[in-house]
């Protein structure tokens, strides 16, 4: 009962004699004490945003600036020209009545001064803002940089300024360029020419000419309009159209995954491991929110857009009739969790403070010996949640629009996260082949009803203290939650870390109140809404053919001795193995980010190339030498590195033939080109996992603790899906997704060949090469 006296701050009692008061002590003063600490957070923003909107300028520097304007002034001299006086010849009238002369003078200098600061902060920005459209760099071969660039880059370190905080660039970041649509053309020519044979390859350039004459100039000035008065000109319609109206469940289909370190659990103890994930990941909140995080730069010099963090937390998908919206808050200050069927109120503050690691175990610790068995059809409720769409949102707006189950899933979608409790064990084990196979599928799917996939993200911790995440897609793109994941780990295993009982550090507070239980009322109508939901999930679920796998014969360090980028090797064997798993080459999606631009998010490079099929054919053709395919290596492996930098600086293929889509049908224009385009499937869609975006681990000195990165459902019924990480020296992971009902797929076939094609080609680089024939 102590935590229900807590939670009244006074009580009234109407007797004879009059009104009798009760004053609880302890609660007016968390109730003081959480106001305070929200007028804190309400001011550090006040604050965060005056110094954001005048970066690269300083309070400092206009203080500077005044006392050399007015110190000038009393030397006699006028390093205004001219500009003080007029201002104080042009002051209101009042001034001359409640202004002494000296006082008006001062006056003219504060606002010169202002004025002057102002002007330098827009000149600065401006100047920053051109210097960032120059991307002449990322051409240029690697350890041969010009002179020009080198004053480039000296120019952007001048014009940056100093301690930047996250959003301090976001203004002087350049707007996405919206690409010729003749470029675009002879591109997308270009990247269907081996794909399709002669007649084929006719009938689609016939298309596509007829497109670039008479349909296309239209479309493309709305959408130059577009990008002059939007920020980006492709993100919001990206958002909208290819998630948010997509009807199909996102389970599988759109959500990804994260793993743990590969080798290292750091305790066994589920509530501990939770308590220091947790803890770590709201420390990273409170970061985000004080804008404390340095922005990501390329090359420690060229800054990328953050704007995707700011709907990393208190962020859930609602799901609509026609199209879902993220409904995203300010703040949040509790937790939903999931255990054994039951769902959780788990509250993260205490008198304004975040609850310490211990507190945070204790709390999980209740939970994970909470006898009381799930309330009537509780345990599958998550399910509407990985089914189809508009089911979920007839049943949200139909059973949980009122009482207590509006009240209860309020709760879950305006939680920081969401964090499951597994019940199961799950991690690498080198005794069993397909731990990683299994480790993936849980995280991608679970049992179906034990993630809220709608969330921002759902944390998993499992039984052995072993962890990964399940990330919703729409808010924000893979690298983004790969920041978060990397400050997590780095902070739960080399900063909180634990006692060597497996405890996390310090002494819990016993007077916390227990975790709060959510209540519902699930009908029997309700009930088969969900299990239908679930059926459509676990079968899903089940046709998913999953595929982890180790690459360790070598990493990044042997195939940069090749000269080679490492993404451009990997891609290339990617279609060595494709081509010798399905005897054909296809269509090839390559995910690429567009950050270098103002809210910018991705683009879709087209690895499949006439460069990279000549290489593969002659792997094959016995009468092609060594030499000769180490030649078409190289030749492929330049063409893949440049479509990767035009890709990034705005010149790719496929966002601006979608927007142009986007306008046709917005004006009702027909367009048989841009329908065949936006109808080809990816049957081999890639990623590679990025880490070390944030340092704070030497990697060297620690290689165990390499992450095992994370992975995604195949995009086409009758494709793979490939999702990479290069995380060390001597080590690449492999996520090989694809469908049992797909005949032509076989994730563990495709896993093999892989291996094979990454031997293959490391072969070709040896003195004398070699090659291994099919």
């Amino acid at each position: 009962m102590a935590e229900a006296h807590q939670a009244v701050a006074f009580q009234f009692t109407v007797t004879p004699e009059g009104v009798d008061f009760q004053l609880s002590r302890e609660a007016l003063k968390q109730i003081y004490l959480s106001g305070l600490s929200s007028w804190k957070k309400r001011f550090a923003r006040i604050k965060n945003s005056i110094l954001t909107g005048v970066y690269p300028g300083t309070p400092s520097g206009w203080l500077a600036i005044f006392a050399t304007t007015l110190g000038s002034s009393l030397f006699h001299v006028d390093v205004s020209m001219g500009l003080i006086f007029r201002i104080q010849r042009h002051l209101p009238r009042s001034c001359n009545y409640c202004l002494s002369p000296r006082s008006k003078h001062l006056l003219g200098v504060v606002l010169f001064s202002t004025g002057a600061w102002i002007s330098g902060i827009l000149l600065c920005r401006q100047t920053l803002k051109l210097l960032l459209s120059y991307h002449g760099w990322m051409f240029e071969p690697h350890g041969k940089t010009s002179r020009s660039t080198k004053i480039w880059a000296a120019m952007v370190k001048v014009m940056s300024g100093c301690n930047p905080m996250l959003y301090s660039f976001q203004t002087s970041l350049p707007k996405l360029p919206v690409p010729c649509v003749k470029d675009t053309i002879e591109r997308y020519l270009e990247s269907v020419r081996p794909l399709l044979d002669a007649d084929k390859y006719d009938d689609m350039e016939a298309l596509a000419l007829d497109f670039q004459l008479n349909v296309a100039p239209r479309l493309q000035k709305y959408l130059i309009l577009k990008s002059w008065w939007a920020t980006n000109y492709v993100s919001d319609w990206w958002e909208e159209y290819i998630y948010l109206r997509g009807r199909s469940p996102i389970m599988v289909n759109s959500n990804y995954y994260v793993m743990d370190f590969l080798y290292v659990t750091p305790t066994h103890n589920q509530a501990a491991r939770a308590a220091n994930a947790v803890h770590s990941i709201m420390l990273y909140r409170r970061r985000l929110d004080h804008e404390d995080l340095p922005p990501v730069m390329a090359l420690g010099l060229v800054p990328m857009c953050s704007y995707q963090m700011e709907r990393m937390f208190n962020t859930t998908r609602i799901p609509g009739e026609e199209a879902d919206y993220l409904l995203h808050l300010s703040d949040s200050r509790h937790l939903a969790v999931f255990h054994k069927g039951r769902f959780y109120k788990l509250w993260l503050y205490q008198a304004g403070k975040l609850l310490s690691p211990r507190d945070l175990e204790m709390q999980f610790q209740r939970i994970l010996d909470d006898p009381s068995p799930p309330q009537p059809n509780e345990v599958r409720l998550a399910a509407l949640t990985a089914g189809e769409r508009g089911p979920w949102a007839e049943a949200r707006k139909k059973y949980f629009g009122r009482g207590k189950n509006k009240a209860s899933l309020d709760c879950i979608e305006r939680a920081a996260f969401f964090l499951t409790l597994d019940e199961d064990e799950q991690g690498f084990s080198p005794d069993h082949e397909d731990s990683l196979d299994l480790y993936s599928k849980s995280l991608l799917h679970g049992r179906c009803y034990d993630r809220w996939f709608d969330k921002s993200f759902t944390l998993v911790v499992y039984r052995n203290g072993k962890l990964g995440a399940n990330a919703e897609h729409s808010w924000a793109d893979a690298p983004i939650m790969g920041h978060l994941w990397e400050f997590m780990l780095a902070t739960d295993e080399f900063q909180l870390g634990y006692c060597s009982s497996g405890h996390c550090h310090g002494v819990p507070n016993t007077d916390l109140p227990m975790p709060q239980r959510l209540t519902w009322d699930i009908s029997e109508e309700c009930s088969q809404a969900i299990e239908l939901s679930y059926r459509v999930a676990r079968t899903l679920a089940d046709d998913v053919d999953f595929h982890s796998f180790r690459f360790t014969e070598f990493g990044k360090g042997r195939i940069k001795k090749c000269r080679t980028s490492p993404d451009s090797f990997i891609q290339i064997a990617l279609q060595l193995a494709h081509f010798r798993d399905k005897g054909r080459f296809c269509l090839t999606y390559e995910a690429s980010m567009t950050r270098l631009f103002r809210e910018g998010r991705t683009e879709t490079v087209r690895s499949c190339t006439s460069e990279s099929t000549a290489f593969v054919r002659s792997m094959s053709n016995a009468k092609c030498s060594p030499a000769e395919s180490l030649r078409l290596f190289k030749v492929a492996a330049e063409k893949h590195q440049n479509m990767y930098r035009l890709a990034m600086t705005g010149s790719g293929i496929d966002r601006h033939l979608f927007c142009l889509y986007v306008v046709s049908r917005y004006l009702g224009v027909d367009s048989p080109f841009l329908a065949k385009v936006l109808s080809e499937p990816w049957r081999l869609s890639t990623s590679q996992t990025p880490q070390q975006q944030i340092k704070m681990f030497d990697m060297e000195a620690n290689p165990n603790h390499v992450s095992s990165g994370g992975g995604f459902g195949p995009v086409a019924d009758d494709g793979y899906g490939v999702s990479y990480i290069i995380a060390g020296e001597n080590l690449i992971t492999f996520h090989v997704s694809s469908k049992f009902s797909s005949p032509e797929t076989d994730s563990k076939r495709f896993g093999k060949n892989i291996h094979r094609a990454m031997l293959d080609i490391a072969a070709l680089f040896e003195t004398p090469p070699k090659k291994v024939a099919d």
